[in-house]
């Protein structure tokens, strides 16, 4: 490609991830203040929204930080120092979990599978019964590290009918893959804006069960900034403890009302479609994902790649991003170079997955991995139309 013709850049990691036209253009608007009752009443639109999404009567909390602000705010508002917790951990993301519980002094019990398997809620149930003072248990639902989408209803039911409350990382799952708090009966459940919630990373959501909240309310971890309660005092009032994003709040207000327009029904079946296309795109031209199926379910907001033998993992990416203008995600940590992540999460359709396909295709093919050629892009088409026509 010449250096001066113009190349189309198109946003396909698994976060960030593409932001419509019409909230980029909310977000241009004039700044308002946010002790007005103007921001106030787009605080009190986005709880109600955010209610639904999560489909729960919890109280939901918006807190302007990164999905890590909110992972350590589950921690330090409901554990005190010593408080034994059971980490559910296949992935970079697990792992965090366990690093915040260890940072603020919690005895932690790590349940390990291999990164493409996830832990089982029979391991789970053995491992309370071994210890029955356990007072959380911290798990993934959709792993973006390695594409495997934890069985979230089977691991609830476990941990139901214990003392432990059960805090569900659902950062690249909710808004995308069927979630339902309530009914599912979980505690503490975390979601992040620049996944399925279509707007830029600064926002994190947190909501909390009633049971969850009598652990708060006895909780002696130190905290200032993410401190629930305080959060959870000025909700009630329609305002923030702290200046917040506000930029980010009025795209969230615009985003929210788009995704409660196309409804999580229809808007998880779009997800799941796009996914199953991918999956069996990449197949059809020899490749493997990293998702050990039927072992495990693979998301349905990322697909993990395998890199073929003999082609340099890392050039995957950059040749992407560089020369066809799509940006996807390499591994992480262990697995730079051995894999790489393709994102169909949020503001993204069926269109978009032919073309993350055929830049895929155009870089493999220029690094010389030998396929069908076309193949994965007739695939997906194929895919689609069985479920469209």
């Amino acid at each position: 490609m010449r250096n001066d013709q113009v190349l189309k850049h198109f946003l396909y990691s698994p976060g960030p991830t593409p932001v419509p036209e019409e909230v980029l253009l909310e977000m241009a608007k004039p700044l308002i203040h946010h002790r007005t009752p103007q921001f106030f009443k787009i605080i009190q639109e986005n709880f109600e929204l955010l209610q639904y999404i999560f489909q729960t009567k919890n109280p939901v909390i918006t807190i302007t930080s990164s999905g890590t602000g909110a992972m350590e705010a589950s921690v330090t508002n409901f554990l005190s120092p010593k408080d034994k917790a059971i980490v559910l951990s296949a992935g970079k993301f697990g792992e965090r979990f366990a690093e915040i519980c260890r940072a603020y002094n919690i005895s932690v019990i790590e349940i390990k599978a291999p990164y493409g398997m996830d832990v089982k809620a029979e391991e789970l149930e053995k491992a309370l019964k071994q210890n029955p003072d356990t007072k959380a248990v911290f798990t993934e639902y959709s792993e973006t590290s390695t594409g495997v989408a934890f069985d979230i209803k089977s691991i609830a039911k476990v941990v139901k009918n214990t003392e432990a409350i059960l805090v569900v990382d659902g950062i690249s799952a909710i808004g995308a893959m069927e979630f339902k708090m309530d009914e599912w009966a979980i505690d503490v459940a975390l979601a992040g804006s620049q996944k399925a919630f279509m707007i830029p990373p600064g926002l994190s959501f947190i909501s909390f069960s009633e049971k969850a909240k009598k652990m708060m309310e006895k909780s002696t971890l130190p905290k200032y900034y993410f401190n629930l309660t305080k959060e959870k005092e000025s909700l009630e009032k329609n305002t923030t403890a702290w200046t917040p994003a506000i930029s980010l709040f009025i795209a969230l207000n615009s985003a929210l009302k788009l995704m409660k327009k196309e409804g999580l029904e229809s808007i998880t079946k779009r997800h799941a479609l796009i996914a199953e296309a991918c999956r069996k795109a990449v197949q059809s031209i020899g490749l493997s994902i990293l998702p050990v199926v039927p072992a495990v379910k693979p998301s349905d907001t990322l697909t993990a790649v395998k890199v073929p033998a003999g082609i340099d993992g890392l050039k995957i990416p950059s040749l992407m991003r560089d020369k066809y203008g799509v940006t996807i995600a390499g591994g992480q940590e262990s697995l730079k170079g051995k894999i790489f992540r393709l994102g169909h999460l949020g503001y993204f359709g069926i269109s978009d997955i032919i073309i993350e396909l055929q830049a895929m295709e155009l870089a493999l093919k220029e690094l010389g991995y030998k396929f069908d050629y076309g193949k994965s892009v007739f695939t997906a088409q194929k895919v689609i139309e069985e479920h469209l026509l």
